[in-house]
């Protein structure tokens, strides 16, 4: 699931202008272990599969500590995250979608283009 979101990441961001689409990660270790290196060591990983968009520091997203930005996401879905690259699609602050982390982000592409197109008539 690594490869396949991040190529896909990267392909979307390469097909959509950054004045249009932003991708933004935060990497979390809620999930078995699997981010358990240092912020710079998963940038540089991340930056390893192509990864040109903003990776963050690592935070929490599910539980006590669950960083403002995912309880804000969350708010509306209201369920935890259930692993790495669960994905929000967002337009002018506000959360249109949320899809499992299994959704490939080239799936989303259709709800991107909605989203830009209904920002450009607003």
């Amino acid at each position: 699931m690594t490869a396949s979101n991040y190529a896909e990441l990267v392909e979307l961001t390469s097909q959509i202008s950054s004045d249009k689409l932003a991708v933004l990660g935060f990497p979390c270790n809620q999930f078995g272990g699997q981010e358990p290196g240092s912020n710079a060591e998963i940038k540089a990983f991340a930056r390893g599969k192509g990864a040109k968009f903003d990776i963050f520091a690592k935070i929490d997203v599910n539980g006590p500590d669950t960083h403002p930005v995912y309880q804000k996401l969350k708010s509306g879905a209201g369920a935890d995250i259930k692993w790495n690259f669960a994905k929000f699609l967002i337009s002018n602050g506000e959360t249109i979608k949320r899809y499992e982390p299994t959704t490939s982000p080239k799936a989303i592409l259709p709800d991107i283009e909605s989203a830009i197109n209904k920002a450009r008539v607003a």
